[in-house]
């Protein structure tokens, strides 16, 4: 079944996360990738230790995507190939009953994946497994093909008076 986390507002990855450890704890074999992030989250640390949990981040990412120059772009293009071939695999191989696809909307819709290989993905393993995405615009497309849609709406945030994001609450 297809889950999607999406909207302007907070609550997306963390929702996700508390899906896996759900999913973890009950005896899931679970995979966290998390698509635009290095890895430097604070929760990444959190889920690494759990026992039934792989974590895959692309650690080429390094900058918002629009401070990215093409080379830049290409080297995390190819780092979420790579990773969205490797959710493909586990799914195939039944190492994982659950795949959470963090931020993978906006890799989606940035063109920083190889979207017909994306489409291949959506197409192809939606059978396999619990597959979780997370994101800002789904396309229509996507949200039709969804089975558990929740969108997180910003009604209000600390952003919106100058606070920037904080280690332990935003990430």
């Amino acid at each position: 079944m297809l889950h999607i986390y999406y909207g302007n507002g907070k609550g997306k990855t963390t929702a996700a996360i508390g899906l896996t450890i759900r999913a973890a704890g009950s005896g899931m074999k679970t995979a966290f990738f998390q698509f635009l992030k290095n890895g430097t989250s604070s929760e990444i640390s959190v889920l690494q230790r759990l026992e039934n949990v792989i974590v895959i981040c692309c650690e080429e990412c390094n900058k918002f995507t629009f401070a990215m120059n093409d080379l830049e772009k290409s080297e995390v293009t190819l780092c979420h190939n790579d990773m969205l071939k490797k959710a493909s695999e586990l799914l195939i191989k039944g190492e994982v009953q659950l795949v959470v696809l963090d931020e993978f909307i906006d890799a989606y819709n940035k063109k920083l994946i190889d979207t017909e290989l994306a489409d291949n993905f959506i197409n192809n393993e939606l059978s396999k497994g619990e597959i979780i995405m997370t994101g800002r615009n789904p396309s229509d497309k996507l949200k039709k093909r969804a089975d558990y849609l929740t969108e997180m709406n910003a009604v209000k945030h600390p952003f919106d008076n100058g606070i920037t994001a904080r280690k332990g609450i935003e990430y």
